[in-house]
């Protein structure tokens, strides 16, 4: 044999000894990747499957099947599997989860080790003074609220509510409920619902009668005192084609089963854009309200330019005080005893700012202090004095909706708001702590997100604590009572 061939078959055979090692090691690797692979998708845990299959651009894997399929940029009748229907699924996966959970027996603490006995039992060793037993025991009811269906009855209907319900706002005494549906062949129908509560545990619903339909949207509703508290509602419609926008003052009477044959005082203003209404209830500017940048005493008027839309508005109470938020992200307020309305902004008495546009503004009872929710899901407590956040509540959802938030205080201290992911959140005003996240019995949707009212005398001051929420064309109640049970009449129970 020449050299020069055995130099090459040396090198051949050194090439395939390489080679078959290579082809080992590779098929070792495969084998234990296949293995990893089947015994993840044998495994009960869907997700320590997801988690071992590597990520691949543009691909899905799925742990029932045990494969990967091609993702779409957008959506194809042939192939819908897209990257946002993936998500939508796992969304709603973890909705229905929660939802189980809520419904079960027994309900997670909102703190370890925190139970109505063990804080029984610190309070009479004195190891807790009577206002921290009292926020904490509200924790503990709070995250033990049930969840009950309520129906809604109607004399003159016997067929149930299918209209979406878009918006509910209580009156002061949480007695009544204005209710703003949208209709399926366009605009809105509003009507006043009536609750009876009882402590011993029954809550009933009466629709009114007489249904008032407009083929406007309705942008926001507050209740006004014109005669007495809560005696009118305040609506501001969107303008369709050439018609511009208004604001209506309706009386609560005309909202009633006895067909009273004097209504009340009902009057209407156009105005081209109204995002937000409120009412003045300071003795200084009585009958006062504000629909945007618009401030009207009945029938003098006065307009504010503040350069921006204003998407959220309250009145303090204790002063002349208007608070705005506004598009921007600008959160001013007016003094009404200012005559200055000049555009070098001068007759705003307090101004900071937040990242985006403002969703909804509350002041507490300590009116020094004002809660804002904006577009980006931040919500901020400011101290007005010295314009600085001093408390942010985190877990809220919002990138573009307008959806607002509620506050319940003492003796509960509860702040809460609905998100766009359509779930209800609730947090401890004191401490900034979520307390609460609970679930939407429908599916998430641009058309489902829940509408909410908090009060610990829904139904007036024999009523029940709770939770009452709309959600699409159905009404739910979660019990603060543990004694509430479903079906029961008025009659007897009081």
């Amino acid at each position: 044999m020449k050299r020069g061939n055995w130099r090459s078959s040396g090198r051949d055979r050194h090439r395939q000894h390489s080679q078959s090692q290579w082809r080992s090691r590779h098929r070792s690797a495969h084998d234990e990747q296949e293995y990893s692979s089947e015994s993840a998708a044998g495994d009960a845990g869907s997700s320590t499957a997801s988690s071992s299959a590597p990520e691949l651009p543009g691909f899905y894997f799925d742990p029932e099947k045990n494969r990967y399929f091609r993702l779409l940029p957008g959506h194809n009748n042939c192939n819908p599997l897209t990257k946002e229907g993936l998500q939508k699924k796992e969304e709603e996966r973890k909705r229905s989860a929660l939802l189980a959970e809520d419904d079960g027996s027994r309900k997670k603490a909102p703190r370890t080790g925190l139970n109505s006995a063990l804080l029984l039992q610190k309070r009479h060793l004195g190891l807790l003074p009577p206002s921290s037993y009292s926020r904490l025991i509200h924790e503990v009811k709070v995250s033990g609220m049930q969840r009950h269906r309520l129906e809604v009855q109607s004399s003159n209907s016997t067929s149930p509510n299918t209209d979406n319900f878009h918006l509910i706002v209580a009156d002061s005494a949480c007695e009544r409920v204005f209710t703003v549906n949208d209709v399926s062949h366009g605009g809105c129908k509003y009507g006043i619902m009536n609750f009876h509560g009882c402590r011993k545990g029954s809550l009933s619903v009466e629709m009114c009668d007489n249904l008032y339909f407009t083929n406007r949207k309705v942008n926001s509703v507050c209740w006004a005192s014109v005669t007495h508290t809560d005696s009118h509602v305040l609506l501001c419609l969107v303008g369709i084609s050439q018609t511009p926008g208004c604001v209506s003052l309706l009386p609560a009477s005309l909202f009633s089963n006895f067909n009273p044959d004097q209504p009340g005082m009902l009057c209407s203003f156009k105005i081209s854009t109204a995002w937000s209404c409120a009412w003045c209830l300071n003795p200084q500017a009585d009958k006062t309200f504000s629909t945007g940048v618009f401030l009207t005493r009945l029938y003098v008027r006065a307009t504010y330019l503040a350069g921006s839309d204003v998407l959220a508005q309250q009145f303090a109470v204790r002063a002349p005080v208007l608070f705005n938020g506004c598009r921007s992200g600008e959160i001013f307020s007016i003094d009404l005893r200012q005559r200055d309305r000049g555009r070098s902004h001068g007759w705003k008495t307090s101004r900071f700012f937040q990242e985006s546009a403002i969703t909804s503004i509350q002041l507490l009872q300590d009116e020094n202090y004002l809660l804002a929710a904006d577009m980006l899901g931040k919500i901020k407590l400011w101290d007005i004095r010295v314009k600085r956040s001093v408390k942010q509540y985190e877990g809220h959802h919002n990138e573009y909706a307008y959806l607002p938030i509620h506050v319940n205080e003492p003796p509960e201290g509860l702040l809460l708001a609905v998100g766009q992911d359509c779930y209800t959140r609730l947090w401890s005003l004191h401490d900034s702590r979520l307390l609460r996240t609970i679930p939407s019995p429908h599916p998430a949707g641009k058309d489902s997100i829940p509408n909410v009212v908090f009060s610990s005398q829904l139904g007036g001051s024999r009523g029940l604590p709770g939770l009452l929420m709309a959600v699409r064309h159905d009404l739910y109640y979660y019990s603060y009572n543990k004694d509430y049970q479903d079906g029961l009449t008025l009659e007897g129970q009081c």
